[in-house]
């Protein structure tokens, strides 16, 4: 504790191939098996999340390589750095992330920036417009989502316990803030209210949850999905365009803006005079410990994954060709389609 070296940022390989650990192994009162397919739940959604920004314009073969390095090299040690207990750099600091406001979604989100900016846009974009070819299948995705998060963030307090109740109530009504902030937002700027906007304010109000969600009462989180929602409204509709990038599926705007804004109000209604369940907590020394953690993610994130991304792209090279992108990579990768009729 407090001590900080190599192993604070990367942990160490004592644990390689799961030597030492057997059926009896116990962390907590759960079985390390248990805790290992958990651990291995998160690690396999966050590239997928941020393979999301540079959709249809990526080679398999190099989504693959990409995935596979970006696990071992970014995700490994960021998940260390903020989970890994005494020594681990964020831990030192005092930093408050329960769920994977920093290892999961602004490092998905930034690792989708920098891919969508590496591999550049998609042909035509942003004209003409690209919305969702199926707006029932997006609502049901939504839905899935929705549900899925309960199994992140209340399974993040390994048990059916006090911290497991509040991280239940958090996620839920969080979820709510974001769908009403989103509605909100959407009716002032355009006059309507839409349903690809409801599933958007859902994912931002849980994703601006999930670092907070054992630290906050139902105050709190109907208050960060609602300012998360917003603060995505404007990342989406906004800041996208003005900075030209092309995130196909939004995800810095609202898998990163959404853990960064999430991460910084984790840091503010935490406090128990906002109804927060952290005792004994500084507010400034707090927020500027939350800072930190979203500089170094996003600093270690990026330049790692612009790293590994040129690489790739040297040797067995990122993009596909303009004709395969034309016909679409169902069809050039692997040589099937979505629907027949």
């Amino acid at each position: 504790a407090g001590v900080t070296n190599l192993n604070s940022f990367v942990g160490s390989l004592n644990k390689a191939f799961l030597v030492g650990i057997d059926e009896n192994a116990m962390v907590g009162g759960v079985p390390e098996y248990v805790l290992i397919i958990f651990g291995l739940t998160f690690a396999i959604i966050t590239p997928c999340i941020a393979i999301g920004g540079f959709a249809e314009r990526m080679k398999f073969g190099a989504v693959v390589l990409f995935s596979a390095l970006w696990l071992i090299f970014v995700y490994g040690p960021m998940t260390h750095m903020v989970w890994g207990g005494n020594g681990a750099i964020m831990h030192n600091w005092g930093v408050l992330d329960f769920a994977g406001g920093t290892a999961v979604h602004i490092n998905a989100g930034v690792a989708a920036l920098v891919g969508a900016l590496v591999l550049g846009k998609r042909r035509g974009w942003p004209t003409p417009p690209i919305p969702p070819h199926n707006l029932v299948h997006t609502m049901i995705g939504a839905a899935f989502l929705w549900a899925g998060w309960f199994g992140f963030n209340v399974g993040s307090a390994f048990g059916v316990n006090n911290v497991s109740t509040v991280a239940m109530m958090a996620t839920m009504v969080a979820t709510c803030g974001g769908i009403v902030g989103w509605m909100f937002i959407e009716k002032i700027k355009t006059g309507h209210v839409t349903s690809l906007g409801l599933a958007s304010g859902a994912i931002a109000g849980l994703v601006g949850i999930t670092p907070a969600a054992a630290y906050v009462g139902p105050f709190g989180a109907i208050a960060i999905g609602f300012i998360t929602s917003i603060f995505c409204y404007y990342a989406v509709t906004v800041l996208k365009h003005k900075i030209g990038i092309d995130d196909a599926l939004d995800v810095f705007a609202l898998h990163g803006i959404g853990g960064i804004v999430g991460c910084i109000l984790t840091g503010i209604f935490c406090i128990p005079e906002l109804g927060g369940k952290v005792e004994g907590i500084s507010l400034l020394p707090q927020f500027f410990a939350q800072l930190g953690s979203i500089i170094l993610t996003v600093i270690y994130c990026g330049v790692i994954t612009w790293v590994i991304m040129k690489v790739i792209d040297k040797t067995m090279g990122l993009r596909a060709n303009p004709e395969q992108e034309e016909n679409g990579l169902d069809i050039s990768d692997h040589n099937e389609r979505a629907y027949n009729n």
